[in-house]
């Protein structure tokens, strides 16, 4: 009988390696679509109470990533936050309206894919752009229309 030389040693650290590393994904994805999901509710609350407290929709539009450029979008909803970066549509989706530049956006507007909704806002960004779903959506609703 032969013994196991290094390569198969070597074999089988990358397969328990690559293991690892898928289950840490998973566990990573179920983590981010649990958050989705309390996010949802959040956003599904948020849209009662302003469609209760008669909270004006508009529809939203975008921005290319390079900032320049405004997109009309057929998403109607509020924007969370006043650099228009972030929408909820009336239809309780999460939006970020930003878009690929396109002349032809620019002329026909520009399609904008409802995302999963982050718990936290700008987790990640730098100081001070963070910011709990939670808090965003009431603070929007306190502001009213009195919010630009």
């Amino acid at each position: 009988m032969t013994e196991p030389g290094p390569s198969s040693e070597h074999a089988d650290w990358q397969a328990r390696r690559r293991d690892g590393a898928d289950r840490k994904a998973e566990a990573l994805e179920k983590h981010r679509a649990a958050e989705s999901q309390r996010a949802r509710v959040m956003i599904r609350e948020f849209v009662e109470a302003a469609r209760a407290a008669n909270l004006p929709t508009e529809h939203l539009m975008a921005r290319g990533y390079d900032g320049n450029g405004r997109y009309r979008t057929d998403v109607v909803g509020w924007y969370l936050r006043r650099d228009h970066s972030i929408g909820i549509g009336a239809n309780g989706e999460f939006y970020v309206m930003t878009v690929q530049p396109s002349w032809w956006g620019r002329i026909v507007g520009a399609e904008v894919p409802p995302r999963d909704p982050p718990l936290i806002l700008g987790a990640g960004g730098r100081d001070g752009e963070s910011m709990p779903m939670q808090e965003i959506l009431r603070k929007r609703l306190e502001e009213g229309v009195h919010w630009s």
